[in-house]
């Protein structure tokens, strides 16, 4: 190597690196308000949630609340349908189908389930909402964190807490009303009669609503929800992400309106760090692509309004891909997303055909452990089944129990009987065959039970019909 290719190791300056304390405090965030086409479509997409969260606890359906899940009896029902244990296949099938949808849509716009839908950004913008009308603006939140404690600053942190208090405690109530009658749970909160049991339910989600979306906030988007993390997997340069465009921004700096900045060397960004301010989770889309951006647009909204009074045009900040931003096009039709769609759609129709060509019952059968099989008097061989029959469906249905596989066999015990919606009974038979009638010690049988007022309702259970070795 020649001398002036040496170079001094002590002359070169160290990488600048940036460090993170996992313990240090942290840093409260004040946002600031604002308004835009984007967040009209949250509060679109907002309210939908919460109004549905809330009051569908209240509808009635056949008599019984809408949407219960029954622990005790083990019955889950959703509207007109009722689920059982035995169905929990269809539960994973549907988190199998929510795991594709949110990865079609986070490869198709990012996270934009984040940012429009998740209930904690539904839940974080409500307390932030109560937060600005208790408090006052960004401004006045921070001069009022500095102000010595006073009558005044009691009063709106008392407020501020009260209101977040009154919603978690909605929040913590509505939930356990899915697993506990809303009807029911109302009246025994209010004249103090509920179980302890219940009374924690309640507190310790009214608890968890406070915690969370009052004093966690973006800890949770950043740090402890685990979509922040693998949120990159699934993008791409086709991928629409809340974007800022350097190449139109650069150089950012003050200037006055109606002044010819580009001659003073300056891009479109006034450098007002608006959208640092309203940003949710404290960061500066400048600065790139984070994962802890939510996509919710609020920078977009921000920027917007400060294009429109220096009369720029809009879009600084924006939806956008890597591709559009390096001066191609965006590729709305790729393999992924093709591949994406049509799984789902596979998986959304294999769902529905599932679950409403069920049968809304029940068979089980179990022959008699102590003893394979009984010889008469006369001679006959005699097994003992016990069949265990439930009545999955919202009515009460007559049923009938017949055998298959065998020729010439005699049912003894119950055949027709009556189960209500719901019911589970177990029922036992004995099935009788004539000595010498089979030639195999074990032979195929098929219980069928079926409705006589509706032939859709109909299940089968195989078992063996056993007979000493000849």
């Amino acid at each position: 190597m020649s001398e002036p290719d040496l170079i001094n190791v002590q002359d070169v300056a160290p990488a600048e690196v940036g460090e993170m304390d996992l313990y240090q405090r942290r840093e409260k965030i004040y946002t600031r308000k604002i308004e835009g086409f984007y967040q009209r479509i949250r509060v679109y997409t907002g309210w939908p949630l919460l109004l549905g969260y809330f009051l569908l606890p209240w509808f009635s359906w056949d008599g019984r609340q809408a949407v219960l899940f029954d622990l005790p009896a083990r019955k889950f029902h959703i509207l007109g349908l009722t689920f059982w244990p035995q169905d929990f296949f269809l539960l994973a099938f549907l988190l199998i189908i929510a795991a594709f949808a949110l990865f079609a849509v986070t490869t198709f716009a990012g996270r934009i389930w984040c940012g429009y839908t998740c209930p904690q950004t539904v839940w974080t913008s409500i307390f932030m909402w109560i937060e600005q009308k208790t408090e006052g603006s960004r401004n006045q939140r921070i001069k009022l964190d500095k102000a010595p404690w006073s009558g005044e600053k009691l009063l709106r942190k008392c407020a501020k807490h009260g209101g977040w208090l009154l919603v978690s405690l909605a929040t913590g109530f509505t939930f356990v009303a899915y697993f506990y009658p809303a009807r029911q749970l109302l009246p025994e909160l209010l004249t103090a009669s509920s179980s302890l049991m219940v009374v924690a339910w309640v507190v310790f989600f009214t608890l968890a609503t406070y915690i969370n979306a009052g004093w966690m906030r973006e800890q949770v988007c950043t740090h402890i929800c685990p979509y922040a993390r693998f949120q990159s997997v699934m993008f791409d340069q086709d991928t629409l992400i809340v974007s800022y465009d350097p190449g139109r921004g650069e150089q950012r700096g003050s200037r006055k309106r109606g002044s010819d900045y580009r001659a003073q060397g300056l891009g479109d960004c006034i450098d007002c760090e608006l959208c640092v301010q309203v940003c949710p989770t404290g960061i500066d889309i400048r600065d790139g692509l984070q994962y802890q951006c939510i996509g919710c647009a609020l920078c977009i909204d921000a920027c917007n309004s400060v294009m429109d009074k220096m009369e720029y045009p809009r879009g600084l900040i924006r939806y956008t891909s890597e591709h559009q931003l390096e001066g191609g096009t965006t590729h709305w039709l790729r393999p992924r997303i093709i591949g994406y769609a049509a799984v789902l759609c596979l998986m959304v129709g294999v769902f529905a055909f599932t679950v409403f060509s069920r049968v809304p019952m029940e068979v089980s059968v179990f022959r008699d452990r102590s003893q394979l099989y009984t010889t008469t008097a006369s001679g006959d061989i005699d097994n003992i089944y016990t069949l265990h029959v439930a009545n999955m469906d919202s009515e009460m249905h007559e049923f009938r129990v017949s055998v298959g596989g065998l020729d010439g066999v005699t049912v003894i015990g119950e055949t027709h009987y009556t189960l209500n919606a719901g019911e589970v009974r177990e029922l036992s038979l004995r099935l009788r065959m004539p000595d010498g009638a089979l030639s195999r010690p074990s032979t195929a049988i098929e219980f069928t039970v079926s409705a006589t007022d509706n032939p859709d309702i109909a299940m089968s259970a195989e078992s063996r019909f056993m007979i000493p070795f000849q």
